[in-house]
C-alpha cells in the first residue's frame, strides 16, 4: 500500500512537471487549478469514440450478447451475484437490458445525449456484472470504471453529434477528464506490476510453457523456451507493467513506451482470450500525449489552416467539492487491490476476487477433479452429480463463497426435479433423493503455479450448513502446501524426463492431507500406471481385493486399470506422489492442439473474427426484437438448447 501511494503521488508530482507547477508550493489551490485548467477536447473525444465502438462488439462478445438465450435462458442455471437478494430477471427483461446497454455504448462513440448515453450503458453493465461473480475479471471492472468516468467528463463537447447540434460549441475540457482517467489507466499498469512483485510471478511460475507460442518466434533462435518463459514473459512483463504508467506520462519517453505498450497488447491479444481488453488499452494509451494531438496529427493531411492556440474558458462551478471527489475516487482505487484483509471470505489461496486488484496472469489454475457429493441424510444414499450441472463455467469451484451459493441453487433445483418426478406415474423414485433432508459436498483438486494438485476444501464439510462471512476466513478452506512448493523444479525435471519415454507419455502429481483419502478410478485407456510416493507415507487398497499396501518415499508399485482403489495419507505429515502412465489419446490432443495454435497465426484478430462478430450481433439483436413482441404482444421467446 505505501508503494501503491508513492506511484500515486508520484504520477500528481510528474504531472505538475509537466505543467510546470512547483511540486514543493503545492497546496489545494494549485491542485483545484491544476484540475480544471483548460485542456484541448480531441483527444478525450479520440478515446471516447473507440471506447464506445469497443463496447458494441464486447457486449456481443464477452457480456454474452450473442448467447442470451443460453447464459439467461434457463431459470435453473446457477449464478453468483455479489450482492445475495440481487436477482436476474427473466429472459425477455434481460434481453431488453442488453439492447439499451448496446444503445448506450453507440451514443457513447457517437456522442448523442452523452449523458442519458452512458447512463444506458453503465447502469446495464454494472447489473450484469454485480449478478454473476462466475464471468468476473479485471479487464470488465476496468470497462465499468470507465464508463462511469466517461459519465462525469465533457468527452461529447467535440467531434459528437451532441456538439454538432448545439449552438454552445466548445473545444476545451477541464483538465481533470484527461486527469482522472490517466489515473485509472496508470493504476491499471502500475498496480499490476506490484502485483507481480509476488514470488510467484519473480520465480517464473505464474506462466507456464508460453513460450512454445509462435508470438515468440523471433527469440526462439537465441532463447530456450524456459529461458523465454522467465526472462521475455515474466521480468519483461514486470518491468514494463511497473514502468509504463511512468514513462507515458513522461514526455520524453512517451514515443518508445507507446510503441512499446501498443507491441505488449497486441501480442497478449494473440496470446490470451481476453477480448478487447488489448484494443482498450490501446485506445486510452494516447490520452498521455497532448490533448490536441489529434488536430495537429489531421492539420497534416486535412486541415490547412493553423490550430488556434486559445482555448475558451470553462466553467468553475463547484470546483472545491469536484476535487475532493476526485482525490477521494483516487483514493478509493488505491485502496480497494489491497482491501483483502477486510473482506476475507472471498480469500482462497489467493487474496479476493478474481476482478478488481490487477493481479492479472499472477495465478494461473489447473484444476483436474471437482467431485460434488450430494447425500440423503434420511436414506443414507449417497449421489454425485456432474460438477457443470446447471453452470457455465467452472469458476465457482476454486472460491468458497460461490461454492456455497451453487450448493443452494443446486438443492432448490434438486428437489424441484424431485416434486416433478414424483408426480409422473412409473417413476423409479427409489433412484432419486427422497426427503429435503440433504447434505451436500465439494472436493476439488486442483494446482496453483505448477504445484502438486491438491484438494483445496475439506471435503467433509456441508455446504448448506456452511458459516459463510464475506468479513471471516473460509473455515473449511483446506492450507495451500507451500512446503511442498520447492518441488516445483523437480517436478518440472521429472515431467521433462517422463514425456521422453514416449509421444504417450505423461505424470500427474498429486499431494494429500493426513487422514484424508483420494478414490481414483484408472481409465481402460491408460496402460503401464505406476504410483510413485515422492514424501510422506500413504496406504494403497484397491476394489479387487481388501489387502492394504503401505507405502513410505522412493516406493512405487503397479496400479492395474479400469478398477477403483483408494490412497489414504497417513502418519503427521502431508504425503505427495505421482502417477506415470502412457496415454493413447494424448496424440489425438496433440493435433488438437496444433490446429488451434496455427488458427491463431493471424496479427489481426479483429478481421479474423469479423464473420462470428456480425453472426453474434444479428443473433443479439434477433434475441432483443424477439423479447419486445414477448413484452408486448407475448410471442414466445426462440431459445437454443445449451451445447
Amino acid at each position: 500500500m505505501r508503494t501503491a501511494l508513492k506511484g500515486h503521488l508520484s504520477l500528481l508530482l510528474v504531472a505538475f512537471k509537466m505543467e510546470n507547477i512547483n511540486w514543493k508550493t503545492i497546496s489545494f489551490t494549485t491542485l483545484n487549478d491544476f484540475l480544471h485548467k483548460p485542456k484541448h477536447a480531441a483527444s478525450l473525444a479520440v478515446a471516447r469514440i473507440l471506447f464506445g465502438m469497443l463496447m458494441l462488439i464486447d457486449i456481443v462478445e464477452e457480456r454474452g450478447g450473442s448467447d442470451l438465450d443460453i447464459r439467461w435462458g434457463d431459470a435453473k442455471t446457477c449464478h453468483f451475484p455479489l450482492l445475495p437478494h440481487l436477482q436476474r430477471p427473466t429472459l425477455p427483461w434481460m434481453c431488453l437490458l442488453y439492447g439499451i446497454m448496446w444503445l448506450g455504448a453507440l451514443g457513447i462513440a457517437l456522442g448523442y445525449k452523452f449523458k442519458l448515453s452512458c447512463a444506458f450503458f453503465c447502469v446495464p453493465y454494472w447489473y450484469v456484472l454485480l449478478l454473476d461473480k462466475s464471468f468476473w475479471n479485471n479487464h470488465s471492472y476496468l470497462y465499468g470504471l470507465i464508463g462511469l468516468l466517461l459519465f462525469t467528463s465533457s468527452a461529447n463537447c467535440y467531434w459528437s453529434l451532441d456538439s454538432f447540434l448545439s449552438n454552445d460549441k466548445t473545444n476545451a475540457v477541464p483538465n481533470w477528464n484527461y486527469f482522472i482517467l490517466k489515473f485509472q489507466i496508470f493504476i491499471l499498469y502500475f498496480y499490476a506490476g506490484l502485483k507481480k512483485t509476488d514470488m510467484e510471478w519473480l520465480d517464473g511460475y505464474s506462466m507456464a510453457n508460453l513460450g512454445h507460442h509462435w508470438i515468440f518466434s523471433p527469440f526462439s533462435s537465441i532463447f530456450t523456451v524456459h529461458e523465454i518463459d522467465y526472462l521475455i514473459i515474466h521480468m519483461s512483463g514486470f518491468l514494463l507493467d511497473l514502468s509504463l504508467g511512468f514513462l507515458l506520462v513522461w514526455k520524453k519517453t512517451r514515443p518508445l513506451s507507446i510503441l512499446a505498450g501498443i507491441t505488449f497488447h497486441l501480442m497478449n491479444s494473440r496470446m490470451f482470450s481476453i477480448g478487447m481488453f488489448p484494443y482498450v488499452s490501446i485506445a486510452t494509451i494516447p490520452l498521455f500525449c497532448e490533448a490536441d494531438w489529434p488536430i495537429k496529427l489531421l492539420s497534416k493531411f486535412v486541415y490547412k489552416k493553423e490550430i488556434e492556440e486559445k482555448i475558451p474558458s470553462v466553467c468553475n462551478a463547484n470546483k472545491k467539492s469536484r476535487v475532493v471527489l476526485i482525490m477521494f475516487y483516487c483514493l478509493l482505487q488505491m485502496f480497494l487491490p489491497y482491501s483483502h484483509f477486510i473482506t476475507k471470505g472471498f480469500n482462497n489461496w489467493t487474496n479476493g476476487l478474481y476482478g478488481y486488484s490487477w493481479d492479472m496472469m499472477v495465478h494461473s489454475w489447473d484444476t483436474t477433479l471437482v467431485v460434488v457429493r450430494i447425500v440423503d441424510n434420511k436414506s443414507g444414499k449417497e449421489h454425485f452429480l456432474d460438477p457443470s450441472a446447471w453452470t457455465h463455467n467452472d469458476r465457482w469451484s476454486k472460491h468458497a463463497d460461490m461454492c456455497v451459493q451453487y450448493a443452494h441453487c443446486l438443492k432448490n433445483n434438486l428437489l424441484t426435479e424431485i416434486s416433478k418426478e414424483r408426480n409422473r406415474q412409473n417413476s423409479d423414485i427409489d433412484n432419486y433423493i427422497t426427503s429435503q433432508d440433504i447434505s451436500i459436498y465439494v472436493d476439488v483438486w486442483c494446482s496453483l503455479n505448477g504445484r502438486f494438485q491438491q484438494r483445496m476444501f475439506n471435503p467433509n464439510y456441508d455446504l448448506l450448513k456452511a458459516d459463510w462471512s464475506p468479513f471471516k476466513k473460509v473455515e473449511w478452506l483446506l492450507p495451500l502446501l507451500t512446503e511442498y512448493s520447492v518441488f516445483r523444479e523437480t517436478i518440472r525435471e521429472i515431467e521433462n524426463h517422463v514425456y521422453t519415454w514416449s509421444n504417450y507419455s505423461d505424470v500427474l502429481f498429486i499431494a494429500d492431507f493426513p487422514g484424508l483419502s483420494l478414490e481414483n478410478f484408472i481409465s481402460p485407456d491408460l496402460d503401464n500406471v505406476t504410483l510413485t510416493v515422492i514424501e510422506g507415507e500413504v496406504v494403497l487398497q484397491t476394489e479387487l481385493n481388501d489387502k492394504q499396501v503401505q507405502l513410505v518415499k522412493g516406493s512405487s508399485i503397479p496400479i492395474v486399470s479400469n478398477v477403483f482403489h483408494t490412497i489414504l495419507t497417513v502418519g503427521e505429515r502431508p504425503s505427495c506422489f505421482m502417477y506415470t502412465y502412457f496415454n493413447k489419446t494424448k496424440d489425438e490432443l496433440k493435433e488438437e492442439e496444433t490446429s488451434i495454435k496455427s488458427s491463431q497465426y493471424s496479427p489481426m484478430p479483429l478481421l479474423e473474427d469479423s464473420a462470428a462478430s456480425v453472426e453474434g450481433f444479428v443473433r443479439m439483436w434477433d434475441l432483443v426484437g424477439n423479447s419486445i413482441l414477448n413484452l408486448i404482444y407475448q410471442v414466445p421467446m426462440i431459445r437454443r438448447a445449451p451445447l
